[in-house]
């Protein structure tokens, strides 16, 4: 199996260059910096992935549109490359996915299809068959890891010095990306992922030293709506040649992260987006300047009033 490398990595920097930002790294304490994927158009790092890998579709197939599958933020990511690169776009989405990023992705032009939590990939495919699309996973797609893996290249760029590197985990797209960056620019850095207890299976996997599948109705009780998905064969192949160890946070630990990234750094983060600094509030880890990525900010404004009290 091809693995994402440094030159694919920076191929999708100079492609996605001109519709992403490139987000700072914000201090949180004299140990931590956070790089807030938050302040992305769409509120997420999901868009550098999308618009890599939109660019790439051949222009005679841009015409019948692409197809993809999320439970929200790359729904929204997807929606948006989508919209800026003149392309029909039809998503599908679990009945979970929090309204707010149901509605985000409508206002981007794309048609929106909910479905049970268990369907989302079916309707997809069904979706793919009819139209001639072009389907754009959320995280199995070299494509979609390279595109997050430049997350990496301005993370050695911005801290040359950094030591540790806390990721979220969920299907792996985001760590895959980051970790192959990284491990390729300082060999001696280490890649942490982070991922609720409740939907722990990369943790497992990691101590198994073999993918361990969970029920996806166990990974749906997490808080933390964005990190329910599980590895791919693709990703979890990432993971292990990059990754230096995986840890899980509880759901009370995540919320005080999401209290902590607002009061600290005046950054609105979503509860999965928050599962790195929550690691570094409650773990050991190694010593050395570390940076948490905080993946995104798209949380209802109800539950995040419920969390700040």
């Amino acid at each position: 199996m091809r693995l994402v490398t440094l030159e694919d990595v920076h191929a999708a920097a100079a492609a996605i260059a001109p519709h992403v930002v490139h987000t700072p790294l914000l201090s949180f304490d004299s140990g931590l910096w956070i790089k807030p994927e938050s302040l992305q158009p769409i509120g997420a790092f999901k868009q550098r992935g999308a618009v890599n890998a939109l660019s790439r579709i051949p222009s005679e197939d841009r015409e019948r549109g692409v197809v993809a599958y999320s439970s929200g933020n790359h729904a929204q990511a997807v929606a948006y490359a989508a919209k800026i690169l003149g392309m029909p776009a039809a998503i599908v989405v679990p009945e979970n996915t929090p309204q707010i990023k149901i509605d985000a992705t409508r206002a981007h032009g794309a048609e929106v299809f909910v479905v049970g939590i268990t369907e989302r990939e079916s309707r997809a495919h069904e979706l793919v068959e009819e139209r001639k699309a072009t389907l754009i996973p959320p995280f199995d797609h070299p494509d979609v890891i390279a595109g997050q893996g430049t997350i990496g290249l301005e993370i050695c760029a911005d801290l040359p010095d950094v030591a540790t590197v806390l990721v979220p985990v969920s299907g792996g797209g985001l760590i895959s990306g980051v970790a192959a960056a990284v491990k390729s620019l300082r060999p001696n850095v280490r890649v942490i992922g982070v991922e609720p207890e409740l939907a722990g299976d990369t943790a497992a996997s990691f101590a198994a030293g073999a993918l361990v599948r969970w029920d996806a109705h166990d990974r749906a009780r997490t808080v933390a709506d964005g990190l329910r998905a599980e590895p791919s064969e693709l990703t979890w192949a990432h993971i292990r040649e990059y990754v230096d160890d995986v840890v899980t946070v509880s759901e009370d630990e995540i919320r005080d992260a999401v209290r902590q990234i607002s009061r600290r750094t005046r950054v609105v983060s979503e509860t999965s987006g928050a599962v790195a600094v929550a690691a570094y509030l409650n773990r050991e880890l190694p010593a050395g300047p570390a940076v948490a990525v905080v993946s995104g900010g798209n949380i209802e404004p109800k539950s995040l009033a419920s969390i700040l009290g």
